[in-house]
């Protein structure tokens, strides 16, 4: 037997509900938010995953595990075969500069939901883990981008996700508020002919959601560039 959906429901609620979460690594508290997503954002990804029939999925920046939660929800609904891909550098060690160090409590959650072999997991950065992916021939039905939001660290995981999924897949990238997000999701829209599915915009987090193109366009003539 499977794990059932409402078994996740029930524990994305009570974290959802509690705010906060305890890595039984160091004991110690930590604020859910800001940065995992919220309520509105997550059932938004969940629907998504439905109405595609996603059975392949990708995400960046497992952080938390809400977002995870909220997909293999989902994808428990979808069908059994159903696989997520996941990576995060930050799980068990924090890298420089990173304000986050989870010790793994991401990983107890999808533990704890039931969901943790649902999930294929890599600490590493996606710049790494996504290229890698690519080269063994790996194919998604939508992603989630929640990772480095830096505009080189998006760039990158907006083009390795529209080569890893099916023509015609989605991109839902979080945090859409920053500039960084937002000029990359551009050259998506201007030069890759991605349409704009939905786009949030609620005065805090911000999220867009992207239909891909078909993958012969990142075989375009060198010469076509428009200004994003």
């Amino acid at each position: 037997m499977g794990t059932p959906p409402h078994r996740v429901r029930e524990v994305r609620d009570r974290l959802l509900a509690a705010g906060a979460v305890v890595a039984s690594a160091d004991g110690r508290l930590r604020d859910l938010f800001p940065v995992a997503i919220g309520a509105q954002e997550g059932f938004a990804l969940g629907e998504w995953v439905r109405r595609e029939g996603a059975l392949r999925t990708l995400e960046t920046g497992l952080g938390f595990g809400i977002s995870t939660l909220f997909i293999c929800e989902a994808l428990l609904e979808n069908g059994r075969e159903a696989r997520h891909v996941a990576a995060d550098p930050y799980q068990f060690s924090g890298l420089p500069h990173h304000r986050t160090t989870y010790r793994g409590v991401g990983l107890e959650i999808l533990e704890a939901a039931g969901v943790r072999h649902l999930v294929e997991f890599y600490s590493e950065e996606s710049q790494i883990v996504l290229p890698r992916l690519l080269a063994e021939g790996r194919q998604f039905d939508l992603a989630f981008l929640d990772g480095n939001h830096r505009f080189e660290g998006v760039f990158l995981d907006l083009i390795y996700s529209g080569r890893l999924l099916k023509a015609g897949g989605i991109v839902f990238a979080d945090d859409t508020q920053l500039l960084g997000v937002r000029r990359a999701i551009n050259f998506c829209v201007t030069n890759l002919g991605w349409i704009v599915e939905e786009d949030s915009s609620d005065g805090g987090d911000e999220w867009m959601v992207l239909r891909t193109g078909p993958t012969d366009v990142f075989h375009r003539d060198f010469t076509q560039f428009v200004e994003f």
